[in-house]
C-alpha cells in the first residue's frame, strides 16, 4: 500500500489521498487527527480498498447496515480494461438505479465504446 500511494502522489500531487489506515481512522475526522495529525485528508474518506473480496464484501455489508438510510453505490471493480459493475442478490432497486446511472455516466465519458460493445 505504501508503494501505491508513492505512486499515486507522483501521478497526482493535488489529489486528496493518503495511505494505509484502520476503517475507523479513515471514516472519522476525529480518530484520524489524533492517530495521523499529518493526515492529507480534511473529511471522510469517500474510497476504501481492501486487500480483498472477503474484506471489501464484510465492509461494504457493514457500512450500508450502519449507515441506515446512507446510499451506497458499489462494489465496483477497478483495474479492468472496461467498467465492471456488480450486483449483489441483495440488491434493492434503489442500488439497480444508482449503478445504473454510474454505469451511463462512464459510458458516457468513454466515446470509443459503442452500442455493440460489451
Amino acid at each position: 500500500m505504501s508503494r501505491a500511494r508513492e505512486i499515486l502522489a507522483s501521478l497526482a500531487p493535488d489529489l486528496e489521498a493518503d495511505g494505509e489506515m484502520k476503517a475507523d481512522e479513515a471514516l472519522s475526522d476525529d480518530i484520524r487527527m489524533r492517530a495521523h495529525p499529518d493526515c492529507r485528508l480534511t473529511g471522510p474518506a469517500n474510497l476504501l480498498v481492501m486487500p480483498n473480496k472477503d474484506a471489501a464484501n464484510i465492509s461494504l455489508n457493514l457500512l450500508k447496515a450502519a449507515q441506515g438510510e446512507g446510499i451506497t453505490v458499489g462494489p465496483i471493480l477497478l483495474g479492468a480494461a472496461k467498467p465492471v459493475h456488480i450486483l449483489t442478490p441483495s440488491a434493492t432497486v434503489r442500488r439497480f438505479v444508482n449503478i445504473s446511472a454510474l454505469a451511463v455516466a462512464q459510458a458516457a465519458g468513454q466515446p470509443e465504446l459503442d452500442a455493440g460493445t460489451t
